[in-house]
């Protein structure tokens, strides 16, 4: 097997995206929000274009909700 061929199959096995839905991007941008991680809930919200209504659905703060609002222009 070439170098080539064999850096590829490392990479493969070694670099794995987790694959993740819409709705577990919801869930995951909410639980982010409640622990105020604003950077990892930014970017589901960016990656998925997750509006205000459904974070509020899946149990963020209102409060949070808002003030986010602005920021992010939902």
């Amino acid at each position: 097997m070439g170098k080539s061929k064999s850096r590829i199959l490392r990479k493969g096995i070694n670099d794995r995206m987790r694959k993740i839905n819409r709705s577990e991007a919801i869930d995951s941008a909410a639980q982010a929000l409640n622990n105020s991680d604003i950077a990892q809930a930014k970017s589901y919200i960016t990656m998925f274009g997750i509006n205000a209504e459904e974070l509020l659905e899946a149990g963020a703060g209102y409060e949070t909700v808002v003030a986010i609002n602005n920021i992010l222009s939902l």
